[in-house]
């Protein structure tokens, strides 16, 4: 498969290919550029030579054009989810839910799709100020593998929809399914150059893109270390930024909560894309009263997890997306057996068996008895892995969940509002779930605080960051 610039496939200038491989199996499923600097010189002229025509178009000619996409994306939503297993691993009904959620965020920008909100500042004899909002020009977006169709719309919507072109480097694991998305908004009406998309490495494509001066804005998801890299280059051109990094978010229960529901929230919520997600429950916190029942539940249900190829119907979990993540996780694990940060309950090692010899498969694992500085609760554990934590009060569980350097999400389980509000309040996280985790609807911002980055995807609050205001004075 090949690169999309200026409406047409290309091939990378230096001729290399990154092989997509599946993560189930390690079969080969296709190959793509290995595109670099003048790759993305290419694709950023292409959009800027599109910009000034596509700006121009009413917000609901724009909006149209999404609409159309989010309809092809739901003609072809079979296809386009059984591309994304085969790449990414995640079992297919994952999969078809999150191709369905792309063709949604389509549907939401659609349907918001208006002039863009401005206001008249009076000053009296000084005169009037028309203050309106208009696009940025050419923005860049850079795709992370673990979620990359939902994440693709997050993106491609509002920038589009605002009016600015847009240069797209996909994951070097994952960028099929972008690729093909891409081609049906083109089917869709999208004029050649509005929407690029360069494959390749992130220190090759990734730094060209965010250090090309004609890129306006930034839009990056991926780890903290990448963020702080791109938080820099692209400072150094004054460039606007959305960062979406890393999360350890926690899980509150407390006594009063419905205990099955939550247990079904702690096992979707952890072991969802086999725990590849940012929002993902990365630390649970029991009130004492409820622990011994609660585990026992989990346990089980963790215990009985169906394990295996994504494609399979009755797969709940597929493997990680590389041998990398497995790799890290096995290495994460073995840390806590050396230092004893915690007891093992159940998982802590790779699938075996000649099903699994060729993939990344990796037990969904719970850890009990974690101490409160232990490296499972301060850094983001990307995989199947959750650390149990008993607490006597709320006061304690909030103290402890503050307890680190990121600020995503954060969800507590309980039917008493006294409880939510002090959680709401006291808990650091851009978004706080009740009796819920990990749903983020389009019409709601998402983003993070601390070292969970910096702006906000989704809803009216992405379309402003990808505009300006310009201010009309007229001195009468």
């Amino acid at each position: 498969m090949e690169m999309l610039i200026n409406g047409k496939t290309a091939v990378a200038a230096d001729d290399g290919w990154i092989e997509v491989k599946n993560p189930a199996t390690g079969e080969l499923v296709d190959r793509v550029p290995r595109g670099g600097k003048d790759d993305v010189a290419a694709a950023v002229e292409a959009a800027d030579a599109c910009f000034g025509a596509w700006s121009e178009k009413t917000m609901r000619d724009r909006g149209l054009v999404l609409a159309r996409a989010a309809e092809l994306i739901r003609r072809d939503h079979k296809a386009l989810a059984e591309l994304l297993t085969r790449e990414q691993g995640k079992p297919i009904r994952e999969a078809t839910d999150e191709v369905r959620g792309c063709a949604n965020i389509l549907e939401y920008y659609a349907s918001i799709a208006g002039q863009p909100a401005g206001e008249v500042v009076s000053l009296g004899k000084a005169g009037d100020c028309l203050v309106t909002r208009v696009p940025l020009g050419v923005c860049g977006a850079i795709i992370p593998w673990n979620m990359p169709v939902i994440i693709m719309g997050w993106k491609v919507g509002p920038a589009l929809l605002a009016g600015n072109t847009l240069v797209l480097k996909p994951a070097s694991t994952t960028p099929l399914t972008n690729l093909k998305i891409a081609g049906l908004l083109q089917e869709a009406g999208l004029p050649p150059g509005a929407l690029n998309v360069v494959t390749g490495a992130g220190e090759t494509a990734g730094e060209a893109l965010v250090t090309h001066p004609r890129v306006k804005k930034i839009s990056f998801t991926g780890n903290c270390a990448t963020g702080h890299r791109v938080r820099t280059l692209a400072g150094e051109q004054l460039k606007a930024l959305t960062l979406e990094l890393g999360g350890s978010d926690p899980m509150i229960v407390m006594p009063d909560a419905d205990i099955p529901k939550a247990v079904e929230g702690a096992f979707r919520g952890r072991f969802y894309n086999a725990g590849q997600i940012c929002t993902a429950v990365k630390r649970l916190y029991l009130h004492e009263k409820i622990a011994g029942e609660f585990m026992r539940l989990l346990t089980a249900k963790v215990e009985g997890t169906n394990i295996g190829n994504g494609l399979a119907p009755v797969t709940e979990m597929g493997p990680l997306n590389s041998a990398g993540q497995r790799d890290r996780i096995a290495g994460v694990m073995q840390d806590v057996v050396d230092r004893q940060e915690g007891c093992v309950l159940t998982g802590g090692g790779p699938v075996t068996g000649k099903a699994y010899e060729n993939g990344f498969f990796y037990r969904p694992t719970l850890v009990a008895d974690v101490p409160a500085d232990a490296a499972l609760l301060r850094k983001e554990i990307f995989g199947p892995v959750l650390p149990v934590i008993t607490v006597p009060d709320l006061s304690t569980a909030i103290r402890e969940a503050n307890r680190s350097q990121y600020g995503l999400g954060a969800s507590v389980w309980s039917r008493d509002l006294s409880t939510v509000k002090e959680v709401f309040g006291q808990v650091h996280a851009g978004i706080i779930w009740v009796n819920r985790h990990l749903t983020v609807p389009p019409e709601v911002p998402f983003g993070g605080t601390n070292e969970s980055g910096m702006g906000r995807e989704n809803g009216f609050h992405a379309i402003d960051s990808y505009t300006q205001t310009k201010t009309l004075f007229l001195g009468w």
